[in-house]
């Protein structure tokens, strides 16, 4: 099937590993070509060269976070002016640190917002004067299911899903004139090296294998996701097959959700 993909310039925040790393390969497949930021320069160069490699594309990487104003606004226009454009951006970048009300103190609230919120905020007030010019433009927010099924357990990581949900929507709905599509993905589990800071929590002693087997027992379909899963999803709302869909979140988690 083709997605319409090709030569098409893409935004991939947070995309030196994990599920940022997956979309980075599934859009270059597809024929699109990439710039890639991170905090971390030298997983990012590293990422970039074996993307590079195996496609035999080049590939666009500069190191900045996201919470950085002006770094954001300097990755977005070296972007477009090695990629001639922006058409996709894909806002990846995040973290999602566990805690209850009574452990989290309001610079850990702060800072979980500045990463996922506020940073896509950011990106998009970047890339917008870009993405205006596309005739293909797509917005796609990498999100989480707490954002709708609320864990309490990360209460600080719920209540800052549930707004970027909102943002997504409202976003849609105010740029729809240009456009521009804007949607967004709620993974489940998701097998990645991020998940230190939950095991630590959750689970100290637990290897990380037993530790998926316990989730996956939570999960309909029986297993965590791969996130190559997330990135083909990705790479369909980011495609022209997905001309009609804007504003949506999809799930894609085996099931987890239980809500309507």
């Amino acid at each position: 099937m083709d997605l319409g993909l090709q030569n098409r310039r893409a935004i991939i925040t947070g995309g030196s590993k994990g599920i940022g790393k997956a979309i980075a390969f599934e859009l270059v497949t597809e024929g699109a070509d990439l710039a890639l930021c991170a905090r971390g320069d030298k997983a990012l160069q590293a990422t970039a060269q074996e993307i590079s490699e195996k496609s035999g594309r080049m590939v666009f990487a500069q190191a900045a976070d996201v919470t950085d104003d002006e770094q954001v606004s300097a990755f977005v226009t070296a972007t477009a002016e090695e990629l001639g454009g922006i058409d996709i951006l894909v806002n990846n970048a995040g973290s999602a640190l566990p805690g209850t009300f009574e452990e989290v103190d309001e610079e850990r609230w702060k800072a979980d917002l500045d990463v996922k919120l506020f940073a896509a905020m950011r990106c998009v007030r970047h890339a917008l004067p870009y993405l205006k010019e596309s005739n293909q433009a797509r917005i796609v927010n990498i999100n989480s299911i707490v954002g709708r099924q609320i864990a309490p357990e990360y209460i600080a990581n719920s209540t800052d899903r549930a707004a970027c949900l909102a943002f997504n929507k409202g976003l849609s709905d105010n740029l729809a004139k240009y456009g521009i599509l804007v949607n967004s993905i709620s993974p489940g589990n998701v097998k990645s090296n991020a998940w230190g800071s939950t095991l630590d929590y959750f689970a100290p002693d637990a290897e990380l294998e037993a530790y998926y087997k316990e989730v996956s027992e939570q999960t309909p379909l029986g297993r965590v996701a791969e996130a190559n899963e997330i990135a083909a999803v990705v790479a369909f709302l980011a495609s022209k097959r997905a001309s009609y869909i804007t504003g949506a979140s999809i799930d894609v988690d085996g099931g987890l959700v239980r809500c309507i």
